[in-house]
């Protein structure tokens, strides 16, 4: 048995949570691998509107088991007001006992850092991601078993305090005394220690017994750490390749692999976007599309669909097909855009170079339509709309095999 992987095509935002709450009712376990509580999935079911930022998708389906990965940074906080929401959830949520742990003090460095940059900054959500995977590859971070002892693990946060009091003086960063850190630790271990696990055999003995296995990430594959819009990327693996040591499984364990994109494109915080819209038509989008973001609520800037970026990050991540998301944010323009190259320095290329600050987008433009919202079959789409699909297919040389025509799970069309 292999495990199906669902990945974010663009700058993240693609509506990956719709698609793995639905396909998660075929599956027998659902597995984050990567990222923090500054991913945001929002799913509407049957009107009710769910907003997860570390829980996966999975929790929507009664009998699905849900698997929290070691390549995810757990903000112990976060994750416990994100289960409040539901009812209990033992023996269907699991934490990895080596997923390295986000507190308190990393969002303030976070946000400490951000500040100094000034208009330099990365545009990070300030929820400590950054500092909490940096810790982690200084191998000075803490991790999910070591809530199990609280005493010890809050003696050797003390010490790593003690060790970087400079830092924190010079960023003008409180940090607590033994009691109070103690007793939030405490806190931590009386509500989490349940879900704790060796997840990597959990998954491991799933597949070995055919058990089916959905894999979801955070972000998008833009983002990515080594092959994004680098620095201003996230501070992980967004990529197919990064849900393997994000959750202990190899290559070969890897099966269908769908990546998700909008009909157009949208970026959250700094950095390139080369068909990004300053005009009316980007404000449409974002109006239409209401384009805000799950974790921060942030207005998100809006775009074209890039299918340079599309065919880029579709190779890269191995996708056997795509999902296209929102095709209804579209409906009512005259005409729909398609970034179809690169000009840089004069030359038209139509591959994605490493640095996307000088590029300008070359447009291919489309007729538009007046109706796709709703929608549940191939049929019912107007027939420049069922133009521009196909065309996103040979743009960016990948089948599209899923269409969502609203946020509902219902309106979906199977290809």
């Amino acid at each position: 048995m292999k495990a199906d992987l669902i990945v974010g095509i663009q700058w993240g935002d693609e509506g990956k949570g719709k698609i793995v709450d639905m396909l998660a009712q075929k599956y027998d376990m659902v597995c984050r691998s990567q990222g923090g509580h500054n991913a945001g999935h929002t799913i509407w079911v049957d009107g009710v509107r769910y907003a997860l930022h570390l829980i996966p998708s999975g929790v929507l389906n009664p009998k699905a088991i849900n698997i929290i990965g070691n390549g995810v940074v757990l903000s112990p906080e976060s994750i416990i007001k994100e289960m409040e929401q539901f009812d209990s959830l033992e023996g269907k949520l699991f934490i990895s006992d080596k997923a390295h742990l986000n507190l308190p003090y990393h969002a303030l460095i976070d946000q400490a850092k951000e500040k100094l940059k000034g208009d330099k900054a990365i545009g990070t959500t300030g929820k400590g991601i950054g500092p909490a995977y940096s810790d982690k590859i200084n191998r000075v971070g803490f991790r999910a078993g070591e809530l199990l002892d609280s005493e010890k693990l809050c003696n050797s946060i003390l010490e790593f305090f003690a060790q970087n009091r400079a830092i924190f003086d010079v960023l003008e960063i409180s940090t607590p005394g033994r009691e109070e850190l103690l007793g939030l630790l405490v806190e931590y271990k009386e509500k989490l220690a349940p879900f704790i696990a060796n997840t990597t055999n959990m998954v491991w003995d799933a597949l070995d017994s055919g058990k089916k296995i959905l894999l979801e990430g955070a972000q998008g594959t833009l983002l990515d750490i080594d092959h994004g819009t680098y620095p201003f990327v996230t501070s992980s693996s967004t990529v197919s390749a990064g849900a393997c040591t994000g959750l202990g499984l190899n290559p070969k364990d890897i099966g269908k692999v769908t990546g998700i994109v909008k009909a157009y494109c949208t970026r959250v915080g700094n950095g390139p976007f080369p068909s990004e819209d300053f005009g009316e038509d980007g404000k449409r989008l974002g109006e239409q599309g209401h384009e805000f973001g799950t974790t921060t609520g942030r207005a998100r800037r809006c775009g074209w669909f890039d299918a340079v970026a599309c065919r880029y990050s579709s190779r890269l991540n191995g996708c056997d097909e795509l999902s296209l998301m929102k095709l209804d944010v579209l409906d009512g323009f005259d005409e729909i855009k398609v970034c179809v190259a690169y000009e840089i320095d004069g030359e038209e290329i139509e591959y994605m170079p490493s640095d996307l600050e000088s590029v300008k987008p070359v447009y291919r433009s489309f007729k538009g339509w007046e109706k796709t919202e709703g929608a549940r079959s191939w049929e019912e789409l107007p027939k420049e709309a069922r133009e521009y699909i196909r065309a996103i297919e040979t743009l960016t040389s990948t089948k599209v095999g899923m269409i969502s025509t609203s946020p509902d799970r219902n309106d979906t069309i199977l290809l």
